[in-house]
């Protein structure tokens, strides 16, 4: 590999040896069972809806075969070159961004260095990280599918009249968002990461701002990171294209009820389901622990809030603390 530069990339052609291979994801969505029954709970003809929709964006984008937009090398290949992008990127971004496997991903990288498109560079202080960088080629043959996409675009968009153009742009708009929900992804996180901490500050700044009093974390009834780390609590964040949208934390207190807090979820996210979705995992992570009984407070302000929590089954109850910040306690039996 090539040393690390981070002021810029060193073009150079690999000469390993690999054939050319399409990307794959990381890992299942789901086990085979999950996936069973989660078709059955889907309408047939919506399932064959979008079975047919997908068909015509592969055909109509070229992705059917392993020479995509003419170029010799498959759709997969393609993209993580244009991820790569013009200023390179760190290894665990591109795996957090597509969502690979760090196998797939590395045998991919060393076909595009093979073809003398990617260099691959590796931080002198700290093997571990490494860095993909386009040769001189590479940027020239990004450019070229650029290009090339534009001309497939153009190529959809031609035969419609002014008003068709409008409602096909209007509705990939809707499609792209309401595609996002299956992109997100949950995980445990430390609460003393930069990406939990960052979730943090974004939750503290938009309380200050709602609150009629506004919001001092000081002052509000305590929920640090040692609080919540296993066994104490857990912090659960939710990402897309690996970057955080939002969080969920919760509280054990052995035999008593749990506590959920530290609920929030970007604008930018809002409306995709994500809110609800951290909930689930937050009961579900609470559950596996032996958790019975939730309890959450809020304030009045965050009136989304509170009608999220009472239709994901929360019951409003009587004061449980003294959280000054709170006009509302909540209460759910887990089943």
């Amino acid at each position: 590999m090539a040393e690390y530069r981070k002021d810029r990339c060193r073009h150079r052609q690999s000469a390993e040896d690999m054939s050319k291979e399409r990307i794959v994801p990381s890992r299942s969505r789901l086990t085979k069972l999950q996936s069973l029954t989660k078709v059955r709970d889907m309408n047939a003809s919506d399932i064959r809806q979008v079975r047919s929709f997908n068909r015509i964006v592969a055909e109509g984008i070229g992705a059917i075969d392993d020479h995509f937009l003419g170029r010799g090398r498959p759709m997969g290949e393609s993209r993580l070159l244009w991820e790569v992008g013009i200023d390179g990127a760190d290894l665990r971004t591109l795996r957090a961004r597509l969502d690979l496997d760090s196998g797939y991903l590395s045998r991919t990288l060393v076909s595009l260095e093979r073809q003398g498109l990617v260099v691959v560079q590796t931080h002198p202080d700290d093997r571990r990280v490494r860095r993909a960088c386009l040769t001189k080629a590479g940027l020239n043959e990004r450019a070229e599918l650029e290009r090339l996409s534009d001309a497939v675009a153009t190529r959809v968009l031609e035969p419609l009249s002014d008003e068709q153009r409008r409602r096909l742009i209007t509705a990939m708009s809707e499609v792209e968002r309401l595609l996002q929900p299956s992109l997100v992804r949950f995980a445990i996180e430390d609460p003393n990461s930069d990406n939990a901490r960052w979730c943090f500050e974004q939750y503290f700044a938009e309380l200050d701002k709602r609150f009629e009093s506004g919001f001092d974390p000081s002052i509000s009834l305590s929920a640090d990171a040692r609080e919540l780390t296993a066994p104490e609590g857990a912090l659960i964040v939710a990402r897309l294209h690996g970057n955080p949208i939002g969080c969920v934390a919760l509280k054990f207190h052995k035999k008593s009820p749990a506590e959920l807090k530290r609920m929030w979820v970007s604008p930018s996210a809002r409306g995709l389901g994500v809110g609800r979705r951290l909930i689930d995992e937050a009961e579900k992570h609470a559950r596996q622990t032996g958790v019975r009984v939730i309890r959450l407070e809020t304030n009045r302000a965050l009136r989304e809030a509170i009608a999220l929590y009472r239709r994901s089954g929360y019951v409003e109850v009587d004061a449980f603390n003294t959280e000054p910040y709170a006009h509302h306690w909540f209460e759910k039996k887990l089943p």
